[in-house]
């Protein structure tokens, strides 16, 4: 229930995290239709901050509005995905290979960032999935900013919003963390002495790898969700799984 004293940007902004988390952890479905007077019901809230965050959750990408049919959760394109991820490859290999060209004296500050950030003893490496994440995609997003390309940089952000969804359950094990960290390190390594070549190898399997981990972990979570959703009695009227 809503603070009474909660103020509508405050009361929206906690409306759009509870279901960006619906939609992540897949208790909304993909392909679920539902409408904002649904949302207002479940979140006890007035229909302005709810379209608030229905709307911001359509920018990024998350839902479609449909006229006369209301909301929809993106429905999951494994097509687009990989084709994403196929864009997102031949741009960080192209920026590693910018970086590589430089003559071995001159580090860019955003490579210099992410040594600090990666480069760490195992006890200084976080283990909080969701902070891995983020972190994860500013060391991809950095790589394409420190090889000087502004148009590529901004492309390249646009396909990581477009994944982003899929290519954090990636964290959710704790063994994808330890090797993203040794990952990183190894590439990085490899670009601070120029090994062109090698840093490239080494970026193209590290997300290869995690592509195939995404849609193997999204297969499992959707059977495991619409296997809830089956199991769960019958009730009148749709009620967003309040």
């Amino acid at each position: 229930m809503p603070r009474a004293t909660e103020r509508p940007q405050s009361l929206a902004e906690r409306i759009y995290a509870q279901l960006k988390d619906d939609i992540f952890e897949f208790r909304l479905m993909p392909g679920e239709r539902f409408s904002e007077g649904q949302v207002a019901e479940r979140m006890a809230a007035s229909r302005t901050p709810v379209r608030q965050a229905l709307h911001r959750l359509q920018r990024e990408g998350f839902l479609d509005v449909h006229f006369r049919s209301g909301w929809q959760v993106r429905p999951l394109d494994f097509v687009q995905f990989d084709e994403l991820y196929e864009l997102r490859i031949v741009l960080e290999l192209d920026a590693v290979r910018r970086l590589c060209q430089r003559p071995k004296d001159e580090h860019p500050p955003a490579l210099q960032d992410l040594a600090r950030t990666w480069m760490v003893r195992k006890n200084e490496q976080l283990q909080d999935g969701s902070a891995v994440s983020q972190l994860d995609e500013a060391f991809h997003c950095q790589l394409l900013e420190a090889a000087g390309n502004r148009e590529m940089a901004r492309v390249h952000r646009e396909v990581s919003e477009k994944i982003r969804i899929l290519r954090r359950l990636d964290f959710t094990q704790a063994r994808r963390i330890d090797l993203t960290y040794a990952e990183h390190q190894r590439i990085l390594e490899a670009i601070l002495t120029r090994r062109s070549e090698e840093a490239q190898q080494l970026l193209k399997g590290h997300i290869e790898v995690s592509k195939a981990e995404v849609h193997s972990i999204t297969l499992h979570r959707l059977y495991g969700a619409r296997q809830r959703v089956e199991q769960m009695p019958e009730q009148p009227g749709h009620d967003l799984h309040a």
